[in-house]
């Protein structure tokens, strides 16, 4: 909203510094601080509310270390974390930007099903809560919306960098836009360490005969919901110890963040010969909110944790990286970048799978780990959870590092 009172501002009467608004590096800093902030000191009160409320975590007990210590500390948290990104974005992005408003659709959206799921586990004492298969269909009809924005809606589009034989020296006052196509549709996206990095997934059908170009978008969406599903998930079972989801996300999200900078920036994508995403760089100023509303959050979840996100912040988390990755077009590049996620779920998909194998074959179930999630078996290790998440967190760094390289290392 402060962005159209000060373009106002600025159009109509030149009040100086109003112009600062137009920049996004600028909107993006005081979106961060102001997230961080809110979710700091609103983060106290809400955590204070929560206790108030006995809205506390329910533990098992699975035999790990300082587990039963953990019992009543205030859960669904993942308030904080939403209100300290929605709140700075109404403030200072452009709301009729279509990613923001996708974003936000996300942001609102998995929070609520996060918020359903945390409720049933704590009001109405079902551990459980919310039943898996809500779940799935609360995902399923986002990647569906997700989808379908992205690829029907006018204002998602592409310019491809083109040959441009008569190229001349740009100087710093002169714009790259000769060395890109004319804004269209696409369903190109980004395949890492490619050197023509660009898959259509239009050719999953074309050789299926012609005129399947016309359903290209069924796969699309399909993709989407399988991306969103998958990533939410993942983010739901890193959310273990305390300050791992948090971290790990906010490391993937300032990666995202560089993605979403240089694909929305003409100059910067005709010097790494990417594709440019016109009005995508707006989205670098919900990003900023995201990463203040992480780490401000983090300042309370740290161990020993104040506050746990509970699944209102985990599946948000989930959904606006995968969110984020897809309209960036470096979805592919999850596996990569969000690869703690991966690795927690695969850690629970091996578990499960080679135990109900080895029982069926010999009668006794066996297991890969001590225990899965993957961090719980390093504390079955005897790892404390502080060392094992600084050390996740690490490696999600390399990732992050990895990932960003990627935009020259083809």
């Amino acid at each position: 909203m402060l962005y159209y009172l000060f373009d106002y501002l600025n159009q109509h009467y030149s009040i100086p510094g109003s112009g600062l608004f137009q920049y996004i590096s600028f909107r993006s800093a005081l979106a961060f601080g102001f997230s961080l902030l809110v979710s700091t000191i609103y983060g106290r009160k809400i955590i204070d509310k929560l206790r108030r409320l006995q809205i506390g975590e329910s533990v098992r007990d699975l035999g790990l270390e300082g587990q039963k210590e953990k019992a009543g500390t205030p859960t669904m948290g993942g308030i904080i974390i939403i209100l300290a990104t929605i709140i700075p974005v109404l403030l200072f992005a452009k709301l009729d930007n279509i990613y923001i408003i996708i974003l936000l659709v996300t942001t609102i959206w998995m929070g609520m099903i996060g918020f359903l799921d945390d409720y049933i586990k704590v009001f109405k004492k079902d551990k459980e809560g919310l039943k898996g298969i809500f779940k799935i269909i609360g995902q399923v009809t986002l990647g569906a919306f997700v989808g379908l924005m992205l690829y029907f809606n006018p204002d998602v589009t592409v310019k491809e960098k083109v040959p441009n034989p008569t190229r001349i020296e740009i100087t710093s006052q002169q714009v790259p836009s000769a060395n890109f196509s004319e804004a269209h549709k696409s369903t190109k996206t980004t395949i890492p360490f490619v050197k023509n990095n660009e898959f259509d997934y239009a050719t999953l059908i074309n050789w299926l005969g012609d005129g399947m170009q016309d359903y290209v978008w069924l796969v699309f969406v399909l993709i989407v919901i399988f991306i969103i599903t998958a990533v939410s998930n993942g983010a739901n079972l890193t959310d273990g110890i305390d300050g791992l989801a948090a971290g790990s996300s906010a490391i993937i999200v300032l990666a995202l963040a560089v993605f979403a900078w240089v694909s929305g920036n003409i100059i910067f994508a005709n010097y790494l010969n990417v594709m440019y995403i016109p009005n995508s760089g707006e989205m670098t100023i919900f990003i900023s909110a995201f990463v203040g509303g992480l780490v401000g959050f983090l300042w309370y979840n740290a161990f020993p944790a104040q506050v746990f996100m509970g699944d209102t912040g985990s599946l948000t988390i989930g959904g606006i990286i995968a969110v984020l990755a897809i309209a960036v077009r470096k979805e592919l590049l999850i596996p990569i970048l969000a690869g703690i996620f991966l690795a927690e779920n695969l850690s629970v998909v091996m578990q499960v799978s080679y135990f109900k194998y080895t029982r069926k074959k010999t009668g006794v179930g066996k297991r890969i780990f001590l225990m899965s999630p993957l961090h719980h078996h390093f504390q079955k290790k005897g790892y404390h959870e502080s060392k094992i998440v600084t050390r996740f967190w690490i490696i999600g760094i390399l990732l992050a590092v990895i990932s960003i390289l990627t935009l020259k290392v083809r």
